[in-house]
C-alpha cells in the first residue's frame, strides 16, 4: 500500500523542478533540462494533474515546453515561481494563464522575463490576480503601471526587490496612483531598493489609502529616502497594519508614527544596521511608539537607533501595564546598539514572561558579558538573573 502512495495524483499538490546540472556548463545544462523535460512528459499528465503550486529554478533552454505541459496537464495550479529562469516569453505565460483558470500568483525574483510578457500575463489573468513578486529592474515601471491602469484590481500582495546586482536607480512610485489601482492590497513590500514617492503637487487631491493593508515593508540595507510624508501617504487610510518594517528609514521620526491610524500594530521594526555613525539620530520619542502600541506589540525592532537612556527607560516602562493586568504580548525585542541600562532591561524582562528573543549586542551601557542575543525563555531568564546579581556600575 505504502509503495502505492506516490502513484496518487491528489499527493502532488506542490513540486519544484531544476535541472540536476543548473550551474555547469551551458551545453551540459541544456542537456540536463532535456533529459528531465522527457520525464516530465509522462509525469505531467500521470502524476501531476492535479498540481497546485510550481516551482522552477535554473532553467536556461526549456522553460516553454516544461510551461506547455503544464498548461495541458495541470488546470488546477495556483502558484507558479519562475527563479533564474531564461526564455520566458509573452507567448509562454499568456498560454498558462488561459489554460490554468485558477492561477493567480506569480513569483518572478530573479528570472529575465520581458516586461511585455509579464503585462500581457497580467491583463489575461486580470481580477483573479492575488500575489506578484518582481526583482526591480529598467522594465518595473512598465508593469507597474499595468497595476495602476487598474488591471489587477484583486491583487492583494505586491512585492519588488532589488537582485543580486543591486540598481541604484530610484522607482519613483505613484502612490496613489496605486491606492486606486490595487484596493484590495493587504501586503506592500519594497526591498532593499531606493524608491520615492512621486510628488503629489499643491492641489492633488488625497489618495484613497489602502484601506485593506495588513503588512507594510520598506526595509533596506542601505540609508533611503523615506520620509513622514512618504510614510503618511502610503498609510493615511490603513487602520488594520499589523506589520511595519522600516529599517534603514532613518529619515521617519516617532511623531510621524504615533500619528498612523492604526492602532493594533503588531510588528514594529526601526533597525538602523550599521548607519548610525553616519546620521544624527533622534534621542527622544520612543515612548510615543510603546505607550501607543504596547498592548498589540509582538514584535519591537529598535536596533541602531539613538533614543536616550532615559527615553528607553520611560518606553519599556510601557510593558509593566498595571498590576493583575494581562501579561504584553511581545516575544521579540532587538535593542542592539541601543543605550538601554541594566535595570531597563531587568524591568522588561520581569514584565513579559512571553519574552523568547532579546538582542543586546553591542549595548554600552550594560555589562560586557551579557553583549548578546538570548533565545529562548530558559537563556532570557538567565540575563534577567546575571543583572539582578551584577553589582551596579560606578555613577
Amino acid at each position: 500500500m505504502w509503495a502505492q502512495g506516490p502513484s496518487q495524483p491528489a499527493l502532488w499538490h506542490t513540486v519544484t523542478l531544476s535541472p540536476p546540472l543548473a550551474g555547469r556548463s551551458t551545453k551540459g545544462g541544456a542537456k540536463a533540462e532535456k533529459k528531465l523535460l522527457a520525464s516530465l512528459e509522462w509525469l505531467m499528465p500521470n502524476r501531476f494533474s492535479q498540481l497546485q503550486r510550481l516551482t522552477l529554478i535554473h532553467w536556461k533552454s526549456q522553460v516553454h515546453p516544461v510551461l506547455k505541459l503544464v498548461s495541458e496537464s495541470c488546470p488546477r495550479l495556483t502558484f507558479l515561481k519562475l527563479s533564474d529562469c531564461h526564455g520566458v516569453t509573452s507567448d509562454t505565460l499568456v498560454m498558462l494563464a488561459r489554460a490554468c483558470p485558477q492561477l493567480h500568483s506569480l513569483d518572478l525574483q530573479h528570472s529575465m522575463v520581458e516586461s511585455t510578457a509579464v503585462v500581457n500575463f497580467l491583463e489575461e489573468v486580470g481580477p483573479r490576480m492575488r500575489k506578484l513578486w518582481l526583482t526591480y529592474g529598467s522594465q518595473t515601471t512598465a508593469i507597474l503601471g499595468a497595476l495602476l491602469g487598474s488591471c489587477c484590481p484583486q491583487l492583494q500582495l505586491l512585492e519588488v526587490s532589488t537582485g543580486i546586482h543591486r540598481n541604484n536607480t530610484p522607482l519613483q512610485l505613484p502612490v496613489e496612483a496605486l491606492q486606486r489601482g490595487c484596493p484590495q492590497l493587504q501586503v506592500l513590500r519594497l526591498l532593499n531598493m531606493m524608491w520615492l514617492p512621486k510628488p503629489s503637487g499643491r492641489a492633488a487631491v488625497p489618495g484613497p489609502g489602502f484601506p485593506c493593508l495588513e503588512e507594510l515593508c520598506l526595509a533596506g540595507s542601505t540609508c533611503n529616502f523615506v520620509s513622514n510624508e512618504a510614510l503618511s501617504r502610503l498609510l493615511r487610510g490603513s487602520p488594520g497594519l499589523r506589520l511595519l518594517d522600516l529599517r534603514g528609514c532613518a529619515r521617519v521620526t516617532p511623531v510621524s508614527l504615533y500619528d498612523l491610524p492604526c492602532q493594533e500594530l503588531e510588528q514594529l521594526h526601526l533597525g538602523l544596521y550599521g548607519m548610525s555613525d553616519r546620521l544624527t539620530l533622534a534621542k527622544e520619542g520612543s515612548p510615543l511608539l510603546t505607550h501607543k502600541w504596547c498592548h498589540t506589540l509582538r514584535e519591537l525592532d529598535l536596533s541602531g537607533q539613538g533614543f536616550s537612556e532615559k527615553d528607553l527607560e520611560q518606553a519599556l516602562a510601557a510593558f509593566s501595564g498595571p498590576p493583575g493586568g494581562s501579561p504584553p504580548a511581545l516575544c521579540s525585542l532587538n535593542l542592539r546598539g541601543t543605550r538601554v541600562t541594566p535595570s531597563t532591561v531587568s524591568s522588561v524582562i520581569s514584565s513579559c514572561p512571553g519574552l523568547l528573543y532579546l538582542n543586546l549586542e553591542s549595548c554600552r551601557c550594560l555589562p560586557r558579558g551579557l553583549k548578546r542575543a538570548y533565545r529562548g525563555p530558559e537563556e532570557v531568564q538567565w540575563c534577567l538573573e546575571q543583572l539582578l546579581t551584577c553589582p551596579p556600575a560606578p555613577s
